[in-house]
Parts: structure tokens; C-alpha cells; sequence
């Protein structure tokens, strides 16, 4: 039952084609052009949202898609260990500042802004309180982190070389995506060279080390969580959660995930098709009335896929063997690609 409530808090289909939140932006533009397209469309956001708010927002925008008890936490990665520290999810009833609970990370830290943010309080709005910057963290591994610079590095988060800090292999292209955002969005006051260890990209403005991660840590179902979420609650969507490939056009560096393309043209709807029963644990059918069905393929929570077939409609797809959580399903014909949210209970 947890995790048909989760499904009724988001829509359950996740178009992978633009938004039409972007319908009034001009991505035909290009580098600094486009930066400045993007920065006036995300500025537009709610000036009321206050730092008292990320809390139960938390509950919402980073629920655990696998336990709707749980708030997923930035830079967790064990959470068999016996050491809450490492911790990657935690009872989103546990917030506050002592041993075992969470609370709020600024991943672009409060002091590394110019002029920096300052103290917050649960009455603060705007830069403080921006949510597309705040993550629930152990408060413990928040610590840890403080306003270390980002750096290179591989594995599990922790402290690398000089006194830097690395996100951790599964947050690494969160990170990159949220500091794009606040760099976008806040200028000057959050320039990249002051969060990432790395020389910048030539000819831009952002760190060769974030372009990196974001193109090698593709957009996960977390982030995509969190962006429908915030439109509604805070009024603006990160784009290069959206789009990836939106700061390799801005920017340049290594090609990033291209989301909108990979989705296909706008000539098929989620609409199109029927998936049932969701949530299941044995047989998965999809039907449509329009559309015919070539191939599908399923996609864990980190976006790694680990099913894909030609599709046969008097067989369905069994999904008796995968472990309980939220998959993304994709659905291809010769018009193009559809994905929808599928629970596996």
C-alpha cells in the first residue's frame, strides 16, 4: 500500500520528451546565449518558499522510491554497515541534528557563496532556501562534507586529496546538475571554481570536473522525482536534469545524456498505452488502442537497464524475479519512445 500511495503523489507516467515548461525558452540558442535564456526562465520561481518548507518537502521530492517510510540521503551509500554515517535512506520522521538523524545539506555551500548566504532559519527564502540546492544528508556525513571544495575521485563519498570532498560514484551527477542549476540561476555568486578542484573547461565558464560527471552519471529517477515536485511546489524545474546535454551546449565537454532526443518525437503519448496491473509482482501487460509495440525494456532506479525484449502481447512481461522498487519502463515502436513508472511490490 506504501508504494501505491507513492504513485498517486507523482504522475504516474514520466514523459522523457520536453516539457512544456520550456515552451516559452528559445533552446534553439547556444553557449552563453542560452545560458541567459535558461537563467531568466528558472528565476522565475516562488519568493515565499522558506528553508521551513525543504523539510516536508523533503517527504515528497526525495522519498525512496523502494520505502515510502524513507527520504533518500546525499552521499549515503551502505545502509547494512551498522554505521549511520554511511547511511543512503533514513525514516523521513528522523530529521534533526543528533546521531542517526538527517537534516538539510546546501550542496553548493552556504559559505562558498559571494556574498555567502548566511545563517538560515526556517523563516529564510531565496538563495538559503533554494530546494534545487538542498538535499537531506545524515547530519553527521553533512559535517564531514561542510564547505569542502568537490574533487575528483572514485568510490564511495569521503575526503580526497587537499582537503576535498567527493560526492560518491551514485551522487556525483546529481551534484554536477545542482551546481549548474545554481550557477545558472545565481550568477556570480555561485561560480563553479569556487565548489570544484580542476581547471575549467577552455573557452567557458564551468569546471571540466562537473561536465565530466554529469555526462558519466546519467540523470537518475531520484532527480526526476524531485523536478515535477518542485515546478508545482517552488515554481522552476532544473533544466540539466531535464535535458543533460543542455550544459554540454552551453559549456562544451564531453557529450552528455540527450534525453530529449533519445525519447523520441512528440507524435506518441504516454497516453497511448495502458500498463497493468502497477504496482504487480508477477505479470506486467501493456495495451494501446493507437499505437503498436515493437520492443520494451526496464530500467532500475539508477537508470541501469536490466530487461529488454521484442514484445509479445499473449505473453506480457513477467517481472516475478526483480527485486520490490520503481523501474522505468520503455516502450518503442516506429514512431518513437514512451516511458512510464512501473512498482515492482
Amino acid at each position: 500500500m506504501k508504494k501505491l500511495v507513492l504513485l498517486l503523489l507523482f504522475p504516474l507516467q514520466v514523459v522523457l520528451s520536453q516539457q512544456p515548461y520550456y515552451d516559452d525558452v528559445d533552446l534553439s540558442l547556444t553557449g552563453q546565449d542560452l545560458y541567459f535564456e535558461l537563467q531568466q526562465k528558472i528565476s522565475n520561481a516562488s519568493g515565499s518558499f522558506n528553508y521551513g518548507d525543504v523539510k516536508l518537502a523533503f517527504f515528497e521530492m526525495d522519498n525512496n522510491p523502494e520505502n515510502g517510510d524513507d527520504v533518500l540521503l546525499i552521499y549515503g551509500y551502505n545502509d547494512g554497515d551498522g554505521n549511520c554515517t554511511t547511511d543512503r535512506s533514513r525514516n523521513k520522521q528522523a530529521f534533526g541534528g543528533t546521531n542517526c538523524e538527517y537534516n538539510r545539506e546546501h550542496t553548493f555551500a552556504r559559505s562558498n557563496t559571494n556574498p555567502t548566504m548566511g545563517d538560515v532559519s526556517n523563516s529564510t527564502t531565496g538563495i538559503g532556501a533554494d530546494p534545487q540546492n538542498l538535499r537531506p544528508s545524515d547530519q553527521q556525513a553533512n559535517n564531514n562534507k561542510g564547505n569542502k571544495k568537490f574533487a575528483a575521485g572514485a568510490g564511495n563519498a569521503g575526503d580526497v586529496t587537499s582537503g576535498n570532498w567527493y560526492p560518491g560514484d551514485e551522487w556525483r551527477g546529481d551534484v554536477a546538475r545542482i551546481l549548474m542549476y545554481m550557477y545558472t540561476r545565481y550568477g556570480d555568486r555561485c561560480i563553479p571554481s569556487l565548489q570544484a578542484v580542476g581547471s575549467l573547461e577552455p573557452g567557458t565558464d564551468m569546471m571540466q570536473i562537473l561536465l565530466q560527471w554529469n555526462a558519466e552519471d546519467e540523470v537518475s529517477a531520484l532527480e526526476m522525482q524531485r523536478n515535477p515536485y518542485l515546478e508545482q511546489a517552488y515554481g522552476n524545474r532544473n533544466p540539466f536534469i531535464d535535458q543533460p546535454q543542455l550544459a554540454t551546449i552551453i559549456w562544451g565537454g564531453p557529450e552528455a545524456q540527450d534525453i530529449w532526443a533519445t525519447a523520441g518525437v512528440n507524435d506518441i503519448s504516454v497516453n497511448d498505452f495502458s500498463v497493468f496491473p502497477n504496482p504487480t509482482s508477477e505479470r506486467l501487460w501493456i495495451e494501446s488502442t493507437s499505437q503498436s509495440i515493437n520492443t520494451v525494456s526496464l530500467y532500475d532506479g539508477q537508470g541501469r537497464q536490466v530487461f529488454a525484449t521484442d514484445y509479445t502481447a499473449s505473453k506480457g512481461i513477467d517481472l516475478s524475479a526483480f527485486t520490490t522498487g520503481m523501474y522505468f519502463l520503455k516502450i518503442e515502436n516506429e514512431v518513437g519512445v514512451v516511458t512510464k513508472k512501473v512498482v515492482v511490490k
